[in-house]
């Protein structure tokens, strides 16, 4: 279908897609190409202006499987020369630069992820920043391409027109800093780490936070610490995502049946309870003995919310921040496959802004970005923790339960927690130093704890072990209705078997 000649008259549709003249990639459905313009726009959001065709044919690259390409010139070079110098040697060198991407194993293996459109924008601006900072030239017009598949189909005849309807100093400059920028281009091609990538394919990113996200992105790619997390949260992930939404245990007579308790309506019986004679049933049931079915309850009606608490603090840094954050990440997800509303926050000196997961999908980019350089003070966090719970609980009735990951020295005062415990329950995940020991006043006060030694830290398989044990203990409580209470139940993991258990 022809592009209207209303359309061809507007520079804002015009200019963008006459690009396309220059194009190497081509979908096989239309509708691929829709995303390309989200790409676009959103680079130039960053500040990254590229011409469209760039942005088109490398983004497409690095999101889809090949079986869905033809790769290959839309028009011939010559025909470009009255608005191109030198167009057919610029052309050939695009063309090269483009089959070097579509060899590399970064585009290889990123074209068989899940990549949300956040992610394809900051990968394309990872690898063409420095092309766009070379083009010291505005496009002479602003792009504005509505999001109609129809533009792109049957375009090839009229791509030529197109391209000489508006000057193309831009797109003369963006190909020459293309062709002078090569190497770089493709050594940050090789530089991406596909273990990130394929990270946030399986969990996702926060789609609705718009170009915040896309910033968090580009800290996590761009964060040498990120990768140790990314790693330590794909050897614990796949054991999490095998969770799915359990019911619940109650009584109300709805759903099926669920197991055996001592509470219940006499609809629920169990029957061979009648089998006593009368004295002895009466004593039963005075006694609480009597035997019920025990129903099926959704857990949206146990209404919870979990606040993931990370210390972010100097003493966090290394080992013990990768496995907090990699911990925080399999509970987070583990939680929203489980049907739970989920949300973190970190804190040093400052108890920071919340991040609630959002429509099943991890904030993973903050979670690998997030840097905190504030100091220390447990007190001022926890105080101000208590005040905000006691705060929402007025608008908020759900039960607040706080999954806390930190230092094994973070000392709190005692009547911090206690007004923290007062509204929520509270467990623990503590990682001592090495040759420390754990020593706090307030460990009765938490529904549960875990002690993860130095030695199990820092070794890889021992840590991996370490997190799916505690994860798999985590699992167990939470399914009950309301964590263990009193005497704070206590687990270390790691240790030598005669080292001190908590």
């Amino acid at each position: 279908m022809p592009v209207p000649t209303s359309q061809l008259a507007n520079p804002s549709i015009a200019g963008p897609l006459g690009t396309l003249a220059f194009s190497q990639v081509r979908p096989l459905s239309s509708s691929l190409a829709l995303r390309a313009i989200r790409w676009h726009q959103s680079l130039e959001r960053l500040g990254v202006v590229l011409p469209f065709a760039l942005v088109h044919d490398a983004g497409l690259l690095f999101s889809t499987p090949r079986e869905h390409l033809e790769l290959g010139p839309r028009c011939d070079p010559k025909e470009l020369a009255g608005r191109l110098r030198d167009a057919e040697r610029i052309v050939e060198g695009y063309r090269a630069v483009l089959r070097e991407l579509a060899e590399s194993e970064a585009a290889r293996c990123a074209a068989q992820l899940r990549m949300s459109d956040d992610l394809v924008t900051v990968v394309l601006s990872r690898l063409f920043g420095a092309v766009a900072a070379r083009t010291h030239a505005p496009p002479a017009y602003r792009a504005m391409l509505p999001a109609d598949a129809a533009l792109f189909e049957g375009i090839e005849p009229q791509l030529r027109g197109l391209f000489l309807s508006a000057r193309r100093e831009f797109e003369q400059r963006a190909l020459e800093a293309l062709d002078v920028s090569r190497l770089y281009v493709l050594t940050m091609s090789d530089a991406l780490d596909i273990e990130t990538l394929r990270l946030f394919g399986m969990l996702g990113s926060e789609a609705s936070a718009g170009a915040l996200a896309q910033v968090d992105l580009l800290a996590a790619l761009s964060s040498p610490e990120a990768n140790d997390i990314v790693n330590f949260s794909l050897e614990i992930l796949p054991s999490v995502l095998e969770t799915k939404t359990r019911p619940a245990a109650g009584t109300t007579a709805a759903h099926g049946y669920s197991g055996l308790g001592t509470r219940g309506s006499i609809d629920s019986m169990v029957l061979t309870e009648l089998a006593w004679d009368d004295m002895e049933l009466a004593r039963r049931i005075a006694d609480n003995e009597v035997l019920y079915f025990a129903r099926e309850q959704s857990r949206d009606e146990q209404r919870r919310i979990h606040y993931l608490l990370i210390d972010a603090s100097a003493s966090m840094r290394g080992d013990r921040q990768t496995f907090a954050r990699g911990m925080a990440i399999a509970t987070g997800k583990r939680l929203l496959l489980e049907g739970e509303d989920v949300a973190f926050r970190f804190f040093d000196a400052r108890l920071y802004e919340l991040y609630r997961a959002k429509n099943g999908q991890l904030p993973t980019a903050h979670l690998l970005s997030f840097k905190g350089e504030r100091g220390r003070n447990p007190a001022r966090v926890f105080a101000e923790l208590a005040t905000d719970l006691d705060l929402t609980r007025h608008h908020d009735p759900r039960t607040p339960v706080v999954h806390l990951f930190t230092h094994a020295a973070l000392y709190i005062p005692r009547e911090m927690v206690q007004a923290v415990q007062s509204h929520a329950h509270i467990s623990a995940v503590f990682m001592l130093p090495s040759g420390g020991q754990l020593d706090l006043d307030y460990l009765d006060l938490l529904d549960a704890h875990w002690v993860v030694d130095h030695a199990t830290v820092a070794s890889g398989a021992a840590r991996a072990s370490a997190a799916k044990a505690i994860l798999g203990e985590k699992d167990r409580q939470d399914r009950q209705d309301r964590p263990e209470e009193g005497g704070g139940a206590a687990r270390r993991l790691g240790a030598p078997p005669n080292s001190h258990v908590a």
